[in-house]
């Protein structure tokens, strides 16, 4: 089955309001085989509704529809269905006791512009809603299914899982999705693409999506059919073969994120971390302690931005500082050692560069950044320069340093062969 999703708002259609809606509808429809072909965004607007719901009902059998059920002249959804599927409204007097329940409850007298939630298509279902005043409606015509729900998450949310679900299952197919989720680290797309096009093109029912993310490039392979086994054997086929390819630059399998991926290795090895931050502000210590649990592998951190803090903070010896520079691979080893002995951690990580705009020269532009891991076998450091802006470069540079932890487990706390360290 095949479906679309109308979300009703003109709230959406400024930079205020993020339809969310869309991307929750979408997930469960794809649990139950039904594949989202379009979604579209519609403002408080009855032509152009009229227009957006009259084209699906032509292309889908299935549309799922968010907002625009509420008492006010610009809720416009349930009257635009009814006239395009030639039903009247008919005043229910269940919905409108309830409604006017809600009111005494809060102590106050219903308005009269409610009545209009209490207005159904005949023919309808009524979807409860008893997280809110609006309804939602379940229509069916000529073999088409529409489903009108409010457009609050935590209305829509439940009244989808509640009466929504159950009345799918009925009508789906074997046919299922099957998904995996890839996340590269250290490469960029151009580079990815050459590696694993040859791959991928020789699955054709096999849809493969490669998304640039800030510090990471994810792959998404999906495919539609109601062979379980042989989808997932092709999926591991595809899995192991990029692999192959891609080696070491493949952090994550299943999705995850680099910070939950580097938590697990933590736990994993019964291992401790702290950092010493510049540039990064403590991102790096705020990814890190963004998993549940942190505490036990996140000992602490510093952000010591001027030198007299690098140099009480994490010991780095202030000569040092002025020999070498701030930003310099010297300084960024001092400040992983430092803190690596204060803390009493298996890992440190110091960090040191320019995030910009200003502050870059002739010989360490802005985007310069110097990175190193201390363990107790040594100090290794990576002396990159990042591109972008200044939250980039920030965030880039985070990025590496839990890479760099991630390589360091996977190589026992050794170096990665030539190739591999060349492409990271």
């Amino acid at each position: 089955m095949k479906a679309e999703i109308i979300a009703v708002g003109s709230e959406l259609l400024t930079p205020d309001r993020l339809d969310t809606n869309s991307l929750f509808l979408t997930e469960e429809l794809n649990k139950l085989g039904i594949e989202v072909v379009r979604k579209t965004i519609v403002g408080d607007n009855r032509e152009l509704l009229a227009e957006a719901f009259r084209d699906a009902l032509e292309r889908v059998p299935l549309i799922l529809a968010s907002g625009g059920l509420g008492p006010t002249e610009d809720d416009l959804t349930r009257e635009t269905v009814a006239e395009l599927l030639h039903r009247k409204l008919i005043l229910n007097e269940a919905i409108l006791k309830y409604i006017e329940g809600r009111f005494r409850q809060l102590g106050r007298e219903m308005p009269g512009v409610n009545v209009r939630q209490a207005m159904v298509p005949e023919g309808a279902e009524v979807l409860d809603n008893p997280r809110g005043s609006a309804p939602g409606l379940w229509l069916e015509d000529k073999g088409r299914c529409v489903a009108l729900l409010p457009g609050p998450p935590r209305e829509l949310k439940p009244m989808y899982q509640e009466q929504v679900l159950p009345r799918l299952e009925k009508r789906r197919s074997g046919v299922r999705m099957f998904h995996r989720e890839l996340r590269v680290a250290g490469m960029g797309e151009s580079a990815l693409e050459q590696r694993i096009k040859p791959i991928y093109t020789r699955y054709p029912g096999v849809h493969t999506t490669i998304l640039a993310a800030p510090g990471e490039i994810q792959i998404h392979l999906r495919t539609w059919t109601d062979d379980a086994m042989q989808a997932q054997q092709t999926l591991d086929e595809i899995v192991q073969s990029f692999e192959l390819a891609l080696t070491d630059r493949i952090y994550s399998k299943d999705g995850s994120s680099m910070e939950e991926v580097i938590a697990q290795l933590l736990r994993t090895n019964q291992a401790t971390i702290s950092a010493a931050e510049s540039c990064t502000g403590g991102l790096l210590a705020e990814r890190l302690t963004s998993i549940a649990g942190s505490s036990s592998y996140f000992l602490g951190g510093v952000v010591c931005y001027s030198n007299d803090l690098k140099t009480s903070w994490a010991s780095v010896p202030a000569e040092l500082i002025q020999s070498k520079g701030a930003v310099s691979s010297e300084v960024a080893k001092a400040l992983a050692d430092g803190i690596r002995r204060s803390v009493g951690s298996t890992l440190g990580v110091g960090i040191t560069g320019i995030a910009g705009p200003g502050g870059g020269s002739e010989e360490k532009p802005v985007g310069t950044v110097h990175i190193a891991l201390s363990h107790a076998g040594g100090v290794k450091e990576r002396g990159v320069r990042f591109p972008g802006d200044r939250e980039a470069v920030r965030w880039h540079a985070s990025q590496l340093a839990l890479d760099m932890v991630r390589l360091h487990f996977l190589y026992n706390g050794g170096e990665p062969p030539t190739e591999g360290a060349k492409r990271s």
